[in-house]
């Protein structure tokens, strides 16, 4: 460089867009080849590989898997010409430099032609950053808009899976019965699906996240930018020598050991972030059910004056969290201090390998500052999985709380219940049932029973001898039960009625419909509904929206339960303490009024109260070790209160 020669552009900027959408098309494609390579063997090969194929493998192999494919496809060219831009920037920022110092030492020299060579090459180099820069922003913007549509529809698609996986063959009451409960499954549908489809760590997503924020698309740029850099830093790199011994391509080389040697050392450092990760979701999950039970249970607690035993357990819950949180920030603690340590000690490198170089008159300036450009992308993009090694872990604890709760919804489905047949005719009947207590306890021994249209039954016993369990196997909850029921199968001819009804969220019209849709009904219905079981107070109050499991008594919200039972119409009803709530007299009436709307409906009653007596023409009482009698419904004799 002894003689001063005129500017000239590092690339030939002329043919740069043709140049570079046949890189991107290339370089796509060759990625997306990998990417399908990859999944296949993780897939195969890896737990959470297997893992999140059960999760959520249909979303990308189902009926509309295309549309899938094809979002992910144009993720995957944004995050490649996202790659392109920073390789071009690198290019625009040398010749700005080179346009200057050329610009200037035409000045200090007196050369005219060198010196407006320099001035036009600043000039061009600004309006290319121009036009970079608008690609760059229609990039990003583009990019916005499809990641977050993807992680939208995604989300959808995953949680109407998941609450249908957990609502289906009733998983969500028969997983208790597994062995292995899983904890806190709403705050593993609302939560961990939303960190689990924006695919950046440990955090749920955010209007602002591009796929660079996401650990796949953060992963492909940081490799490709490895690639598309290296070629670069190799021709800008020169020989470095140390006590004599020359290094050739010593700042290429350099940058590899010390990233490799960094990322080992923190990869050892944040390993014990994954289970401390997923203990803290697990606490936190376990404390914020203990304050929904302590709201929900509000005037149990208060009647048994309860606060300090609450409060302590509340504590004991919360110091877990403190206790894990603890352990969290100290592991935490080490791996960005690493992490922070590592980046900063390495800023300075690529200046003092190359100002040797510069000051000896073998590169130009904007070479220099290229060369620290691309030294900090490729040290960036090789530290990606360093950095990024908790938002691994808080990922890996999502897809491990997501497939505990899909193995437990297909546990719970392959518990054994009692066989359920149709019946010819409407009845009831059963055949050699047998159910038993989680022990292996015989509660109930070859049950034999048949009920014609319009038969009543009482069901009586002991506490403990298995009446509501027996309501329980006959509904194919209880999975310690065998033999066979015969009933009506069509949706909603048979009902099961607890103590208490279920009250759903909305308006009264809902509340009395359910489980059935609103527009089933007309108000006219609703209404007489409501007068027949004796609720005038709630005939003008159809579109008012409550808490109605608040609102209403525990006897008012029996009374919607016959309400329900008038609009429904079933053929078969199994009733456990439906009337527990109700004086006697009322229970008399609605008893009356509801057999004699529904005259040809089966009637099965567990209750405590001679008042039902009347309202029933034959008698099941459990003996209690498996033994059962059945007979006239003047047999009955009250034995005690209770359920089991």
């Amino acid at each position: 460089m002894n003689d001063l020669e005129p500017f000239k552009p590092s690339i030939d900027w002329g043919n740069e867009l043709t140049n570079s959408l046949v890189w991107i098309i290339g370089a796509s494609v060759i990625a997306a080849v990998c990417l399908l390579i990859a999944f296949a063997l993780l897939a195969r090969f890896t737990l959470w590989g297997r893992q999140f194929t059960a999760i959520t493998g249909a979303y990308f192999t189902g009926q509309d898997s295309l549309r899938v494919w094809m979002a992910l496809g144009a993720l995957l060219v944004s995050v490649i010409t996202g790659v392109r831009l920073s390789v071009l920037f690198s290019y625009q920022g040398n010749d700005l430099s080179t346009a200057v110092q050329i610009a200037v030492q035409g000045m200090a020299t007196g050369d005219a032609a060198v010196k407006a060579s320099g001035v036009h090459g600043f000039w061009m180099s600004l309006l290319i950053f121009s036009i970079l820069a608008v690609l760059l922003v229609t990039r990003m913007v583009l990019d916005l808009y499809v990641t977050q549509r993807f992680m939208l529809h995604w989300r959808a698609w995953l949680t109407d899976r998941l609450t249908g996986n957990w609502l289906d063959g009733r998983a969500y009451y028969r997983s208790q019965f597994i062995g292995d409960n899983v904890d806190n499954p709403d705050q593993r549908i609302e939560n961990d699906i939303d960190v689990f489809t924006a695919a950046s760590g440990m955090q749920p997503n955010s209007p602002h996240q591009t796929s660079n924020g996401t650990l796949l698309f953060g992963a492909v740029s940081s490799i490709v930018s490895v690639i598309s850099f290296t070629s670069i830093l190799w021709h800008l790199s020169g020989d470095l020598t140390v006590f004599g011994l020359v290094i050739p391509k010593a700042m290429f080389w350099s940058l590899f050991i010390y990233v490799g040697i960094s990322t080992v050392v923190a990869t050892r450092l944040g390993r014990p972030l994954i289970k401390l990760t997923f203990d803290n979701e697990k606490h936190n999950a376990a404390f914020r059910h203990s304050l929904t039970r302590l709201h929900d249970s509000a005037d149990t607690v208060a009647f048994d004056r309860g606060e300090m035993f609450e409060r302590a357990q509340l504590r004991q819950r919360f110091q877990a969290i403190v206790d894990n949180y603890r352990q969290f920030v100290r592991r935490t603690m080490g791996l960005v201090g690493w992490n922070l340590s590592v980046n900063h000690i390495i800023i300075p490198v690529p200046w003092l390998m190359q100002a040797p170089r510069l000051f000896a008159g073998q590169i130009k300036f904007g070479d220099v500052t290229q060369s620290v450009m691309v030294y900090s992308s490729i040290q960036e993009s090789l530290s990606w999985f360093r950095n990024s090694y908790d938002q691994f872990a808080g990922y890996r604890s999502s897809i491990i709380r997501l497939y505990e709760l899909v193995t437990a919804g297909e546990k719970a489905r392959q518990l054994p219940q009692l066989a359920v047949e149709a019946s010819q005719g409407g009845g009831i009947e059963l055949d050699a049932v047998d159910v038993r207590n989680p022990a292996g306890g015989q509660l109930i021994t070859g049950l034999d029973l048949r009920l014609e249209p319009g038969d009543t039954l009482i069901v009586t016993g002991k506490s403990g001898a298995g009446k509501t369990t027996l309501l329980r196997s006959l509904a194919q909850l209880w999975p310690f039960a065998g033999g066979t029921m015969r009933c009506p199968k069509e949706v909603g001819e048979v009902v099961f009625m607890s103590r208490l009804p279920y009250l759903p969220l909305g308006d009264l019209r809902t509340v009395l419909a359910y489980p059935r849709p609103t527009g089933q009904f007309t108000d006219e219905a609703l209404r007489e509904a409501l007068l027949a079981v004796a609720l005038p107070d709630c005939v003008d109050r159809l579109g008012d929206m409550a808490e109605w499991q608040k609102e209403l008594s525990p006897g008012e919200q029996q009374r919607i339960a016959f309400a329900r039972l008038l609009l429904a119409k079933p053929k078969a009803v199994f009733l456990d303490e439906a009337t527990s709530a109700l004086d006697e007299a009322l229970e008399f009436m609605i008893l009356s009024e509801v057999q004699r709307e529904l005259p040809d409906t089966v009637f099965v009653s567990i209750t405590h109260r001679n008042a039902a007596d009347p309202h029933h023409r034959r008698h099941l009482e459990l003996l209690g070790g498996g033994e059962w009698r059945l007979g006239p419904a003047e047999e009955v004799v009250t034995v005690g209160a209770g359920s089991s």
